[in-house]
């Protein structure tokens, strides 16, 4: 059986509106931080893989070698970048992760990150409608509206989800509060996130502000490892299972646009990898990009039956002393959401809480934790489930 590779360094920016001018500044602040946290030098790293999703938030592409531009003892290494929409950060990590697990390194270093509040919203709708199939859903107007849209379709097969939704972004909120990571740390109360006001405006269709990310800047870095490097490491996350799975990237074709399939399969597909299942998980980071999406993810994933999610948030099973807490960082709904920077921080978030050192963010019990990460409505599928070692 092939060894598991291990997280063992990282490094995290604070989300929000970043002093960092741009991409390159914000690959460079947690580059060489993640590599020093893991008790390495650079000569210790075999190839970086980036993830930036970009698409027009800055002329300068070419990622992968920017690495080294803002940090020069990094640009003789191999360096690749990758992009798949909101999962580009999961994208580079399944890419490191593949490179040690071959056997062709020992170390990888994984890097996301994104500048976003430099850029006019009308740009960033435009920018983020990339994310879906143009030909078909940019008369959405937003990659909101696509989400609302998912809403609709929701209330009529199942019942207004307005309650429900409104119950997981005032958990995102509350928990966002111990996340010194987080954009936004505001207790916002249940209230506020379901009422319709001059503060949390209807944004599109069901959805409210409160019901959607925010536009943020922020880094994110982990370092992976071979079994033998980590040994020797002063502590230890092992990869215990990962899966990718993909559906159809026009909703409006055969696929069950409120089934969320690709998600589930990806969910199940990590789970089986590393050989547990729902109930052996103590945590979980999942992809909030709006509301409705972690509402869908729970009925995907098994941890509510079809149309049943509102019974697992009435009942609190997802809270901090739920039995399974989701999103004790904030998710994106409060820790915010630079696309390429995303799936590397969910990856941290849950590293961190493994390893007892997620200060008022901890958990009392985390052994095993399981992260996934989306692109599109689903469409890029990405899920983890990482175990303490030490």
């Amino acid at each position: 059986m092939t060894s598991r590779p291990h997280a063992i360094g990282w490094a995290h920016t604070r989300f929000g509106r970043s002093e960092q001018p741009d991409v390159e500044s914000l690959l460079a602040e947690v580059s060489t931080a993640a590599i020093e946290d893991a008790g390495l030098t650079p000569d210790d790293v075999d190839a970086i893989y980036v993830g930036v999703f970009n698409n027009g938030f800055s002329r300068q592409g070419f990622e992968g070698a920017l690495v080294g531009v803002g940090r020069p003892e990094l640009a003789l290494l191999p360096a690749t970048h990758l992009e798949n929409a909101c999962a580009t950060g999961s994208a580079a990590l399944f890419a490191a992760l593949d490179h040690v697990e071959s056997g062709r390194g020992r170390v990888a270093l994984v890097i996301g990150a994104e500048k976003m509040t430099a850029t006019g919203n009308d740009e960033i709708n435009d920018i983020l409608l990339g994310g879906g199939h143009r030909a078909t859903e940019s008369a959405a107007g937003s990659f909101a509206g696509i989400f609302a849209g998912l809403a609709d379709q929701y209330a009529e097969r199942h019942g207004e989800p307005h309650d429900a939704m409104a119950r997981i972004a005032a958990k995102n909120h509350r928990n966002g509060v111990d996340n010194p990571y987080a954009h936004m740390r505001r207790d916002l109360g249940l209230d506020f996130c379901a009422t319709p006001s001059d503060r949390n405006p209807v944004v599109a269709g069901r959805l409210l502000r409160t019901d959607c990310s925010m536009v943020s800047d922020g880094a994110a870095a982990l370092v992976v490892a071979s079994e033998d490097v980590a040994g020797a490491a002063r502590r230890s996350v092992r990869v215990a299972g990962r899966a990718q799975a993909n559906d159809h990237m026009r909703l409006a074709s055969r696929r069950d646009q409120i089934a969320f399939e690709g998600a589930g399969r990806a969910f199940r597909g990590a789970l089986a990898d590393a050989s547990v299942g729902l109930d052996d998980l103590d945590l979980l980071e999942t992809h909030d990009c709006f509301t409705i999406a972690e509402l869908l993810q729970y009925e995907a994933f098994g941890i509510a039956a079809p149309g049943k999610a509102h019974q697992v948030l009435e009942e609190g099973r997802t809270e901090r002393d739920g039995v399974l807490p989701v999103n004790r960082s904030g998710g994106l709904k409060a820790k915010g959401h630079p696309l390429g920077a995303t799936g590397v921080s969910q990856h941290v978030m849950a590293a961190m809480q493994l390893t007892g050192e997620a200060g008022d963010m901890q958990l009392p019990a985390a052994d095993r934790a399981a992260v996934f990460n989306m692109g599109g409505a689903a469409v890029a599928n990405y899920a983890t489930v990482l175990e303490r070692v030490r």
